[in-house]
C-alpha cells in the first residue's frame, strides 16, 4: 500500500509541477507571454541571445546552499536545444568537491538516490567556462550534485528540474 501510495504522490507531483511550468510565464490578462522570470531578482538567467540561449545555471556557479529548484522553477524559459551551463571549482584544499548527475526520475529527484543516475560532470569538469549540457529532447531532466553521498543534493539544494519547451509553440 505505500508503494501505491507513493507512486500516486509522485504522479501528483509531476502533473502539478507540468501545470505550473507551462502556466508560470503566461499573462493571463493578455494572453501573452511575458518573460517575467528571466529579469527579476537574483534568479536571472544568464543566458546568451539567439535561438539556441546558454544558460548558466544558478547565474554564476554550481555551489552549496543556493536553491537551485527555486531559480529553475522562476526561469523556466528552457527551450529544446538550449544548453545549461555548470561552472565550478574543481576539488582543491579550501574549495569541496561538486559534480553534476543526471537523474532518471521524479522519484529518485525527490529522494536524492543515485543508484541508477549518469554522472555528467565530474568534479574536475567544472573549472574555467565550465562544461555545458545541451537540453536535446522534450523531456524533463533532472539534476543533482552527487557528492558527500548525497548530501550536497539532500541538505545543500544542489538539485533542480527542467521540461524544456518546444520553440514556436504558442500556448
Amino acid at each position: 500500500m505505500g508503494s501505491s501510495f507513493a507512486q500516486a504522490l509522485s504522479a501528483m507531483l509531476l502533473i502539478a509541477s507540468m501545470v505550473a511550468f507551462c502556466t508560470a510565464n503566461k499573462d493571463w490578462k493578455h494572453g501573452n507571454y511575458t518573460g517575467w522570470g528571466s529579469n527579476h531578482g537574483p534568479y536571472h538567467l544568464n543566458t546568451t541571445n539567439g535561438p539556441n540561449n546558454k544558460i548558466v545555471v544558478g547565474g554564476s556557479d554550481w555551489h552549496y546552499g543556493f536553491n537551485y529548484a527555486d531559480w529553475s522553477l522562476k526561469n523556466n524559459s528552457f527551450y529544446v536545444q538550449d544548453t545549461l551551463v555548470f561552472k565550478y571549482d574543481p576539488p582543491n584544499d579550501t574549495t569541496r568537491p561538486h559534480s553534476v548527475y543526471l537523474l532518471p526520475n521524479l522519484w529518485s529527484f525527490i529522494n536524492c538516490d543515485f543508484s541508477q543516475a549518469r554522472i555528467v560532470g565530474s568534479p574536475t569538469q567544472g573549472g574555467g567556462d565550465g562544461f555545458q549540457f545541451v537540453l536535446k529532447s522534450w523531456q524533463p531532466y533532472y539534476f543533482a550534485c552527487g557528492e558527500h553521498d548525497g548530501a550536497h543534493c539532500k541538505d545543500g539544494m544542489m538539485r533542480f528540474f527542467v521540461f524544456p519547451k518546444l520553440r514556436g509553440w504558442h500556448y
